[in-house]
């Protein structure tokens, strides 16, 4: 007779895989995470904006822009199985210009990206977030959107825009607030992940995608209990 929890055998059963979401997994820091992932067990349910996306026996790729409401295939690609981690990488950016060629859509461009999809995410997986046992929304940040670092001058000679700045900020109050709303039941970082090496990377960047997606993967498997963490995946945590 097979007990519950072992096999015909009677060897216990193995670990169900953990399984994810990643949003912007098409290119860069987000694809490379997502193999990063793979490669280590978890199940991954890619977002791409357009693209195959990568490929891998243990990622489902779905197209789903987060400036749009979630879509069918990225909640039928999740199910209704528990979700372990959330982590909202789409993201984007806008030149540095002073404040007489600031366009205000380039701000509004970015909040949609960097805010308000990762609420949507968030509002649309929560029920399968609260399922799994100890779940982790990451949102994908940035030390720019640091409101004490950027108030004591840290960055003044960087022309990062407007836009930028203010997004990056707001996504970090998103990240209090659902640490907030969610204590005890969701853990919820902000993460910086270096100077990458990307299309969105600052001139000089010297950090592979791929090693900073091995640092986060490290520190998903520590559990730290803290919520809300300001997370440099090259250096300190960062004050908000």
């Amino acid at each position: 007779m097979k007990l519950p929890g072992y096999d015909s055998t009677g060897a216990p059963d193995p670990a169900p895989a953990r399984r994810a979401v990643v949003t912007g997994a098409g290119r860069g820091f987000g694809a490379a995470l997502t193999a990063r992932l793979a490669t280590g067990g978890w199940q991954v349910v890619a977002c791409v904006r357009d693209g195959a996306g990568p490929g891998h026996e243990n990622v489902t790729v779905v197209r789903q822009d987060v400036r749009d409401p979630v879509g069918a295939p990225l909640l039928a690609a999740v199910g209704d199985r528990p979700l372990d981690l959330l982590v909202n990488n789409a993201g984007i950016g806008a030149p540095g210009r002073p404040l007489a060629e600031t366009d205000p859509g380039s701000v509004l461009a970015a909040v949609d990206v960097n805010v308000a999809g990762p609420l949507r995410l968030a509002q649309a997986l929560l029920p399968r977030l609260l399922a799994a046992p100890d779940p982790l929304i990451v949102n994908v940040s940035s030390r720019l959107g640091s409101v004490s670092a950027q108030a004591a001058g840290e960055f003044a000679d960087r022309r990062t825009s407007y836009a930028y700045r203010i997004a990056k900020a707001g996504q970090n109050m998103l990240t209090v607030a659902l640490a907030q709303e969610f204590a005890g039941r969701v853990r919820c970082w902000a993460v910086h992940p270096g100077s990458l090496a990307t299309a969105m990377g600052v001139p000089g960047a010297a950090t592979r995608p791929e090693e900073a997606a091995a640092r986060l993967a490290r520190l998903l498997d520590e559990a730290d209990p803290r919520s809300p963490r300001y997370l440099s995946l090259d250096g300190p945590e960062l004050g908000w």
